[in-house]
Parts: structure tokens; C-alpha cells; sequence
């Protein structure tokens, strides 16, 4: 048969000049439409709200070792090469691609056409084609959807092409596992085999927007969540998983742009995506009322559990996985502002969950320092987030998102640097959302209370005026007031016992960040570098 498309699709992209034959595309469908062929298909069912449930199968979380990157004469000599950036030959990519291709002959397939970017100064068109219904559900509501006329007039861009059900043979196609992702920069295209887990087609058009944006449009590509105050001064939530960054930057009285992933350009910060991707564990309508809100017709939710003999979600439930998700639209979030564009940053925040008790609840950051704990971006893992973590275990990810930067670290803190010169009225912000009056076992957890109260007088303004004293270890600034927030919680030294106890676990810390930076001393500037810790005093 020759090749059907049904549905609004753009006149300017032709899949055929690519290489597809023989098959029925269904371009740009509504979440109902996706949603009833999905049950019909039985690959899903609904939720007592009407959200479409799914199962990922094997993979429900990204699989970082098996992505890879074409090595040509784009990537060569920009890329940062190793364990995070894995190079693939264009041959080996060009094979894979070839079968894809061939293995979707007389199936039914679902395109489309969306694009990454809310400002259109800095948008990238990509087109999805999936073999699952809901995995084009998932791109529907995770990318921004053109509207019928800018369909018409879609431009080709990047292709992602995913196929769960397509495996390699490691030993005859290069990959080191029968599931991988391929991205070639020369080609635009994005290969996705053997995993239903909808996170790698997101990261991997992020992994993309962080090698294009700062190399082609000096514009800071970041994984933090924003939102906008009511006189429109934006803020900025860096930090890993467990620092708190989806609930401290939910806030009923601030527009959310974002969740996840956004860019700094010359005059704005703006979502790189439509809508959100939540993770749904231990998720309540008291704890995060917006996200419980959104789980609705036209959400996904994936790798859930039911009460036995219903059909109500058990967020609790980790038998499938801890990883839970939703993905909902963004314009589900009541307060969302769109489009998803914000101005130049005020406050910029840095969320760490320090287990060792050290780090100030809130600190003000100089520019060096900023830089420096950009690059570093730690927290620290404690008993029960990880299968044999029995004590607190210290984790560097660098830019608080390692895996998604295909440039090396030093590129995107320079880029930072360059932002804060050029505005110098942005305040960036240490927040330690971990331990206080000791380490994980000895000491208590930072109240939330307390880090609201600091956040909101951080955005206020209310910490402008106050004094404050350079920590003698890590040099930070902290404010001797705050706020709603008693004194001794701002001194993390006077919260201990034990003061020389204190000072012997700062030393190990400092000694920890500084152990760390020594991967990227090579390429880091004299003025990072002279942001870093003391390790004696």
C-alpha cells in the first residue's frame, strides 16, 4: 500500500523524501482522540478522573549509558567526550536508522508537529513519530502545539523517531544494549529504540536545545523551574531530586513558566516545553494541589497502581516503580502563565539538601561563587533514596543537570557569568533545604516554614538591607536577620552541640566540593576557581 497520512499535517514535511513507505500516518490528533485509540488498543485504561494510565514496561526511567551521539565534523571538536557524551559512528547510526525505517512497513504509525521554545526568536521545530498512540499524547502535551496555520506552514526541523518495540543486537549494531538513543546534530534526528519511556524523547530534544542555544545564540540553556510575581519579576529554582525545587517554586500567588527547563536569552527566560511532567509518588491533593489537580482527561499518567478492584489511583504505591509520572499540559496548572515567557531573572535560587548539617539555611552568592556551585551542583543522597545508601553519600551533577549537556560544564558557567556582568541586580541564592543542628541522624531536617519564610523574604526584597558575614569556609554570605525566621536557624555552627564537631564535617565538606571540581580545573577560569572553599583553617 502506498503511504496514507490522515489528519492536519504540515504541506512542507514530506516523510516520504525520508525514507517512509507503506504506512498509515496520523498526523496531529487531540488527547481524545489519542486517548480512546490507546483503550481501544488496549494499551491503556482511565482513572475515576478520566486520565489515560499507562505502562512503560521494562524501562521506566531514562537509560543515560545507552545514548549516544554521532561523531562528525559538528560534534567532534565541541562536544565534551566521555561517560556522559558516549560518540557512535555515523555508519553505525546511519544502520539503525535504515531498519527503524524498514520495520514500520504496513504498520499505523502517529506523527507530530510540534516545536521546543516559547520565544519564537529561539524556537525549534520538531516533528515525533511514534508506534503508540500515547506516546504521541505524551509529545502533545510535553512540546508547544502550533496551530492549524502554523501547520501549514511548519518547517523542517528535528525528527525523533521512536520504536519501543525495536531492538538492537549490540554485538551487530554498536550499541552496548538492545535499547538505545542516537542524536545526530548533522541530520537533526533523534533515534529512540527499545524503551516505551516517553523522558527520553523530552531530555533528548533538552540535550539538544543545550548544545544549540549557547553554541549558536549565546542563550543559557537551564534545568530549573521559574516563575513570575505579580509586578513581573521572575525567579529561578535550580536543584537536583529530594532539594525541594517543585515545591518551593509552586507558589498560589506567583505564575509558574515552568517546571522543568528553560533558556536565559538577551531579554527574556522562557519554557523550553508546553506542559509538565510530574513525578506522581506519595502525590496528594493537600501536598501539591495543582499537580493533583491536573490529573484529568487528556493527562498521562505512567507506571501507577489502582486499589485493588478499582480504578483509583494508589500514589503511594512503588510495586512498578518509584518514578511515578504524570504529563498534563501546562495550561492544567491554574496559575501558568502563557505563553511560558518571563523577564530577566531577579533572584536565581540554589536548592541543595545538604545531610551533613553544614551549609546555611540561605546564603547570598558573589558571582565567582555562583559559578562555582553551578558547576559543582551538589546535594547528598541519604539512607533510603538508594538500594545500600546507609549514610549520607554526597552527589555532584554538574549544572544540576550532567546528563542532558553535551558542551562541557565550564561553557554554561562562563555563559552564567556573562548573564549575572551584564545584570548585576540578579541575586543568586544558596538554599539548604537539608540538616540543621547536626548531620542526617544526629541533627533535624531545615523546616519548610523557615525555607518558605527566606525564599519569600529573598523575593521581597526584605534581605536587601540587612548585614551580613562571610562564612569562613565556603566564604558565602549570610544574612545575620531574617524575617519569620529565628537568628540561631541563620548560623548553622551555633545549631550544633558541638562546635568543633562542626567545623572538623565543614573541612570534609569543603574537601568533598573541592575533590570534585579537580575534573573540570583544566577548563575552569582563575575567577571560578577562586570561589572554591577553604579546606584548613
Amino acid at each position: 500500500m502506498a503511504l496514507q497520512e490522515i489528519g492536519i499535517k504540515s504541506k512542507r514535511y514530506d516523510l516520504q523524501s525520508f525514507g517512509f513507505k507503506n504506512s498509515i500516518i496520523n498526523w496531529n490528533l487531540d488527547s481524545t482522540v489519542l486517548t480512546e485509540k490507546t483503550i481501544e488498543l488496549n494499551q491503556g485504561v482511565l482513572n475515576d478522573t478520566g486520565a489515560l494510565c499507562v505502562n512503560t514496561g521494562k524501562f521506566t526511567g531514562r537509560s543515560p549509558k545507552d545514548k549516544f551521539i554521532v561523531k562528525d565534523s559538528i560534534t567532534e571538536n565541541t562536544v565534551d567526550w566521555g561517560d556522559v557524551n558516549i560518540p557512535i559512528s555515523y555508519d553505525t547510526y546511519s544502520s539503525l536508522k535504515s531498519k527503524m525505517i524498514a520495520s514500520l512497513e504496513g504498520t499505523e504509525i502517529w506523527g507530530r508537529n510540534c516545536y521546543a521554545g516559547a520565544d519564537p526568536l529561539y524556537k525549534l521545530n520538531v516533528t515525533v513519530i511514534n508506534t503508540t498512540p500515547w506516546a504521541n499524547l505524551f509529545c502533545g502535551n510535553l512540546f508547544i502545539n502550533p496551530s492549524n496555520k502554523e501547520l501549514e506552514e511548519f518547517e523542517k526541523g528535528w525528527l525523533i523517531l521512536q520504536i519501543p518495540t525495536f531492538e538492537a543486537v549490540p554485538e551487530i549494531d554498536g550499541t552496548r544494549s538492545p535499547n538505545f538513543t542516537i542524536v545526530n546534530f548533522t541530520e537533526k534526528v533523534i533515534l529512540i529504540g527499545g524503551t516505551a519511556y516517553t523522558g527520553e524523547m523530552k531530555k533528548g530534544i533538552f540535550s539538544v536545545l543545550n548544545f544549540i542555544l549557547p553554541h549558536e545564540h549565546q542563550v543559557l540553556p537551564m534545568h530549573c523551574s521559574a516563575n513570575e510575581g505579580r509586578e513581573g519579576d521572575v525567579s529561578l529554582f535550580f536543584g537536583l531530586s529530594g532539594t525541594g525545587k517543585t515545591t518551593l517554586s509552586a507558589d498560589a500567588t506567583r505564575s509558574l513558566i515552568g517546571d522543568d527547563e528553560h533558556g536565559w536569552a538577551e531579554k527574556s527566560i522562557f519554557n523550553f516545553e508546553g506542559g509538565c511532567y510530574a513525578k506522581a509518588i506519595d502525590l496528594s491533593a493537600e501536598k501539591e494541589p495543582e499537580i493533583y489537580g491536573a490529573i484529568r482527561p487528556g493527562a498521562l499518567l505512567e507506571n501507577i497502581a489502582f486499589f485493588p478492584n478499582t480504578n483509583s489511583v494508589n500514589f503511594a504505591d512503588k510495586s512498578i516503580t518509584e518514578n511515578t509520572r504524570v504529563a498534563y499540559p501546562i495550561s492544567y496548572i491554574p496559575n501558568a502563565k502563557v505563553p511560558s515567557i518571563g523577564n530577566t531573572p531577579k533572584n536565581i535560587f540554589f536548592l541543595t539538601c545538604d545531610a551533613f548539617g553544614i551549609l546555611p539555611p540561605i546564603s547570598k552568592l558573589t558571582k565567582q561563587q555562583a559559578m562555582y556551585h553551578f558547576i559543582s551542583g551538589y546535594t547528598a543522597k541519604v539512607a533510603g533514596t538508594e538500594i545500600g545508601v546507609k549514610e549520607p553519600q554526597t552527589t555532584f551533577s554538574a549544572c544540576f543537570g550532567r546528563v542532558f549537556l553535551p558542551l562541557h560544564p565550564t561553557k554554561y558557567a562562563e555563559l552564567l557569568g556573562e548573564k549575572l556582568e551584564k545584570h548585576p541586580e540578579v541575586n543568586v541564592w544558596l538554599i539548604n533545604t537539608g540538616w540543621t543542628g547536626g548531620k542526617y541522624g544526629e541533627g533535624k531536617r531545615m523546616s519548610l516554614k523557615y525555607t518558605r519564610a527566606m525564599i519569600n523574604a529573598a523575593i521581597h526584597g526584605e534581605l536587601d538591607n540587612v548585614n551580613y558575614i562571610a562564612d569562613p569556609i565556603f566564604g558565602v554570605l549570610k544574612p545575620e536577620t531574617c524575617p519569620n525566621v529565628p537568628t540561631e536557624v541563620l548560623k548553622p555552627r551555633s545549631t550544633w552541640s558541638d562546635g568543633e564537631a562542626y567545623d572538623r564535617q565543614a573541612l570534609a565538606l569543603a574537601q568533598l566540593f573541592v575533590n570534585n571540581f579537580k575534573q573540570y580545573e583544566d577548563q575552569a577560569s582563575k575567577e571560578i576557581l577562586s570561589a572554591a572553599p577553604k579546606t584548613s583553617i
